[in-house]
């Protein structure tokens, strides 16, 4: 080894501490979570909130003043069709621990460079009624979108998007990116058409998603003859046995010419990963993406007209390991790293 280099790194690094950072990027990053040099902020102590973020609780005649992004829970699942418990998804995602502040690739700690908070959870009148809450879901979306800020949510069932769209696709109908292993595209069933299973068609019909700027990744399963709607309506769908073939960079590319330069909505069902890395889910489905395919995919859209987005269909009860909550807050601080790039670009 070169003496001389190892006396300069024993001079510049020998007495230093862990927060005595040098990289003038890095040293930004480190000063969110050092107290000082030697002590960072635990990250199992305090209220849990997702990502770490501060919490910001708006109550209903309070308003998101000085908010880039808003992070929202909503923890509903009257429209499950299989095993309930995704309303149980925020508190679990809010309960992990260690995520961010650094995005490696995309290089961003969002937390310093926007404002953003844990707002709590949608207030909503009824826990039986599925109509009134998803009625409960617009109005607050309203709110945020006529304040300028961007929400990030953790469902819930999927069926909650519907409602979030209406607010947010009001006037302008949006694009969308779609990871799940299902397109989501049914009708009616038993009387309702606000079930999880078919969010998407009933926002096309409703005139706030556009079919042709919208692109469905992971599609898999036994389902497939219901989701017509997608190919007849105009959307792009890729099935996950074809994303090996194609590559996640062509994946990438094809999603970023299908949704353009207009608003663009990001939904990530954690079924879209495979139930070995999400098994925490009401409708888990075999050969599924993987956590590193997932976060690829999402870092790829990177600069596009983000105006919201969710991870959704969190069960914890049915996963003791945590991995599937794991999983999903990190897709969240994607998400939230790409909420950053827009803002600030």
């Amino acid at each position: 080894m070169d003496k001389a280099k190892l006396d300069a790194l024993r001079q510049k690094y020998a007495a230093a501490k862990g927060g005595d950072i040098f990289d003038p990027h890095f040293a930004k990053v480190a000063a969110q979570v050092f107290v000082d040099p030697e002590q960072r902020k635990w990250p199992f102590a305090d209220v849990a909130t997702f990502v770490g973020a501060p919490y910001r609780p708006v109550k209903a005649d309070a308003d998101f003043a000085g908010l880039d992004c808003a992070l929202v829970g909503v923890p509903m699942d009257l429209g499950v069709t299989n095993r309930a418990g995704a309303r149980l998804g925020p508190r679990a995602v809010r309960d992990v621990e260690r995520i961010g502040p650094y995005e490696h690739v995309l290089k961003r700690a969002p937390l310093g460079e926007i404002s953003v908070a844990d707002i709590g959870d949608v207030p909503m009148r009824s826990r039986f009624d599925l109509a009134s809450c998803h009625a409960d879901i617009e109005a607050y979306y309203k709110r945020i979108r006529a304040a300028g800020v961007i929400p990030l949510s953790v469902g819930g069932d999927h069926s909650v998007t519907l409602p979030i769209m209406r607010a947010l696709g009001a006037g302008r109908p949006l694009g969308m990116v779609h990871i799940d292993a299902h397109c989501d595209t049914s009708g009616e069933y038993e009387g309702t058409k606000f079930h999880h299973g078919g969010p998407f068609r009933q926002a096309v019909l409703d005139g706030v998603l556009d079919p042709e700027r919208c692109i469905q990744i992971g599609i898999r399963g036994a389902a497939e003859y219901l989701w017509e709607f997608s190919l007849d309506s105009g959307m792009t769908v890729i099935h996950a046995e074809e994303i090996d073939g194609m590559g996640i960079p062509a994946v990438i590319e094809k999603a970023r010419r299908v949704v353009g330069d207009g608003p663009v909505y990001v939904t990530f069902d954690v079924d879209g990963l495979d139930p070995a890395f999400a098994p925490g889910t009401g409708t888990p489905e075999v050969g599924g993406l993987t956590p590193r395919e997932a976060q690829a995919i999402l870092r790829g859209l990177a600069g596009l007209d983000i105006v919201g987005g969710d991870v959704v269909e969190v069960a914890p009860q049915y996963d003791a390991s945590t991995v599937t909550a794991q999983a999903a807050a990190q897709m969240l601080f994607t998400l939230l790293c790409l909420v950053a790039i827009r803002k600030i670009s």
